[in-house]
C-alpha cells in the first residue's frame, strides 16, 4: 500500500473474492473479480439483487473480457452465487474489452437486455469491426506522428490489427440507452446514472444514495490513475480536461461514499482520492511545461518524464496515448504552443 492509499479506507481490508465466488459489499450488492491477461491482472465486477416485471433475479454490472476462462468463472458463478435465480439484465459501465467483452455472451445465454450508453455501444460496435483506435495502420502512422518511429514498435502496432475485436468479437444486437441522470430501479433501490467523460466516450458511474454506494467504474481508481488517451480516430481531442471535470463533478456525492472500482479494493474517501488524481495530474502539467519549456518535445520524448518505469509496448501504446493527453490539455489551454517540424513529427514548446 503506497502513502495516497492509506488515506483512504477499506471496509472489506485485504479479503478479495476467490475467483467462481462472491463476497456482500452492500446489501444486495456481491463483488466478483475476473483474471486479465495484462500487467492490470484483473477485473471487480458486480452482481446487484434485482426484480424485474415481478421476476426476482440480478443484475450484472460489467462482463469481464471475451475468453474461455472468464465464461468458465461466470458459470461458476451461475452455479453456486446466483441462490436458483436468473439474471435479469447486462449493466456495462462504458466500451474497453474487459468491461464489454462477453456482453453478448451473457445477453445471449440468459436472454436479456444489454444497458449502455448510445455513445460506447456504437463506438464498441465500430471498434469489433475495425482497427480504429486500438492498432494497424491509422494507429501506427498517429503514434509516428508524435514521435514513436522505433520501427520494431511501428512494425508490433502495424500487426496489431484485430486488438480489440479479439476480446470484444461481437455486441449486442440491441440496447437499453444509458443517460446522465437516468435512474435504474434495481432490487427496489434507485440507482442513478453519472455520465464520465475522457475515459471512454461516455462512461456510466451508477449512485445508490440509499446504500451509500457508487460504482465507479473507471472513473475512479483506489490505487492507479485512470488512463485518459488521445486517440487518432478524435487527434485534437482534449481528454484529460473532460476526464477531471467528470470527477470533480463526483465530489457533490457523500464523501463517506462506499467506491466500488473496476480495479483495486472497495474503499471510502472518494472527496480524497478525487483530490488526489486532481494532483496527481497536476504534477504531471507541471513536469511536462518544464520539459517542453527546455526544448521543444513530442509525446515520445515525454514518456520518461511522465512514467519512470519500463514499459512493454501494450504499455507504451497507453502511455502514448496520455502523454498526448497532457499535452493538449495545455496545447489547447494555451500553455503550449504545437508545430509540424519537417520530419512529420508534432512539437509541443511553451506559449
Amino acid at each position: 500500500m503506497n502513502d495516497l492509499e492509506r488515506q483512504l479506507g477499506y471496509p472489506l481490508g485485504d479479503t478479495l473474492p476467490a475467483l467462481g465466488t462472491t463476497l456482500e459489499v452492500a446489501p444486495g450488492v456481491r463483488w466478483l473479480r475476473m483474471a486479465l491477461p495484462f500487467a492490470l491482472d484483473h477485473i471487480n465486477l458486480w452482481l446487484l439483487r434485482d426484480v424485474q416485471d415481478g421476476v426476482q433475479g440480478w443484475s450484472i454490472v460489467d462482463c469481464g473480457i471475451t475468453n474461455d476462462a472468464t465464461r468458465a468463472a461466470w458459470e461458476q458463478i451461475f452455479a453456486s452465487e446466483l441462490q436458483g435465480l436468473p439474471v435479469l439484465r447486462v449493466i456495462v459501465t462504458h466500451m474497453h474489452p474487459d468491461h464489454m467483452g462477453l456482453a453478448h455472451w451473457l445477453t445471449e445465454r440468459w436472454n436479456v437486455r444489454l444497458w449502455v450508453s448510445a455513445t460506447d455501444y456504437n463506438t464498441a460496435r465500430l471498434a469489433s469491426s475495425s482497427t480504429i483506435g486500438f492498432g494497424g495502420e491509422a494507429s501506427a502512422r498517429f503514434m509516428a506522428s508524435h514521435g514513436l518511429t522505433d520501427p520494431d514498435a511501428q512494425a508490433r502496432i502495424k500487426a496489431r490489427t484485430n486488438y480489440y475485436a479479439s476480446m470484444v468479437p461481437k455486441l449486442p444486437a440491441s440496447f437499453r440507452r444509458l443517460m446522465h441522470g437516468d435512474v435504474l430501479r434495481i432490487g427496489g433501490r434507485a440507482w442513478q446514472c453519472h455520465a464520465g467523460y475522457g475515459h471512454a466516450p461516455e462512461h456510466m458511474a451508477l449512485h445508490c444514495a440509499e446504500l451509500g454506494t457508487l460504482i465507479s467504474g473507471d472513473m475512479v481508481l483506489p490505487r492507479i490513475s485512470t488512463n485518459v488517451s488521445v486517440h487518432e480516430v478524435e487527434p485534437e481531442s482534449n481528454p484529460l480536461v473532460l476526464y477531471l471535470d467528470s470527477i470533480k463533478r463526483m465530489q457533490a456525492l457523500p464523501a463517506h461514499t462506499l467506491v466500488l472500482p473496476s480495479h483495486g479494493r472497495p474503499f471510502t474517501g472518494l472527496h480524497t482520492r478525487i483530490d488526489q488524481l486532481v494532483a496527481h495530474h497536476d504534477e504531471r502539467f507541471a513536469e511536462v511545461l518544464a520539459a517542453c519549456a527546455s526544448a521543444p518535445q513530442h509525446a515520445a520524448d515525454l514518456l520518461m518524464v511522465l512514467f519512470k518505469r519500463k514499459l512493454d509496448l501494450h504499455q507504451t501504446t497507453f502511455a502514448m496515448g496520455e502523454s498526448l493527453a497532457h499535452l493538449h490539455a495545455l496545447w489547447l489551454g494555451g500553455k503550449l504552443v504545437r508545430r509540424l517540424d519537417a520530419d512529420g513529427i508534432y512539437r509541443f514548446s511553451v506559449a
